[in-house]
């Protein structure tokens, strides 16, 4: 069996050939949008409707696909570790995203519904899951423990008037006075 490989630092991250880092964060950092001109304005506008809603997004356009769609993931967080906030990096079929105040799993719904060939209305999709109302599952998680603690608590209760009014039972037929 061959020995599993333990890394002393992460693995070093996988940028999609060709693209300059620094350039679409100089970008980045003067619109907000990383993208060919024709698709500037809708996206720009994605990423203000994102902004009145607190969230600071960043839409980074690759022109061409990817060996991996974790390519797109690396970008975003690269971009995302020098100009923070949310990044979400879109190419012709994959997807990748990076946030420093959102979590996985909202940016992922995010992602899912990024899938439509068209940027503009992909990254229109994404900010209306970012700024949606989430499910409140803390409150909802908070809800059930009590609804079961009550129920518990009910159960026990019944279960211990039961064992007194069976034990009222039998101490009362023993307790009868006998004749002669």
């Amino acid at each position: 069996m061959p020995e599993p490989i333990h890394a002393v630092s992460p693995l070093a991250t996988d940028i999609p050939a060709g693209l300059d880092v620094d350039s679409i964060v100089a970008t980045v950092r003067e619109s907000g949008v990383s993208a060919p001109a024709d698709e500037e304005a809708g996206l720009s506008a994605a990423v203000a409707r994102a902004e009145d809603h607190g969230i600071d997004l960043s839409i980074v356009i690759v022109p061409t696909e990817p060996r991996h769609d974790s390519q797109l993931r690396d970008l975003a967080t690269a971009v995302g570790a020098r100009e923070g906030g949310t990044v979400l990096v879109l190419s012709p079929g994959q997807v990748g995203s990076f946030s420093d105040s959102i979590s996985r799993v909202t940016l992922e719904a995010g992602q899912d519904r990024t899938y439509t060939g068209n940027h503009v209305v992909a990254a229109d999709n994404f900010v209306d899951t970012l700024v949606e109302d989430q499910t409140p599952w803390g409150l909802l998680t908070g809800g059930l423990v009590v609804v079961v603690a009550a129920v518990a608590t009910l159960t026990a209760a019944v279960k211990v008037r039961r064992y007194r009014s069976r034990s009222e039972s039998k101490d009362h037929a023993h307790s009868e006075p006998v004749s002669d």
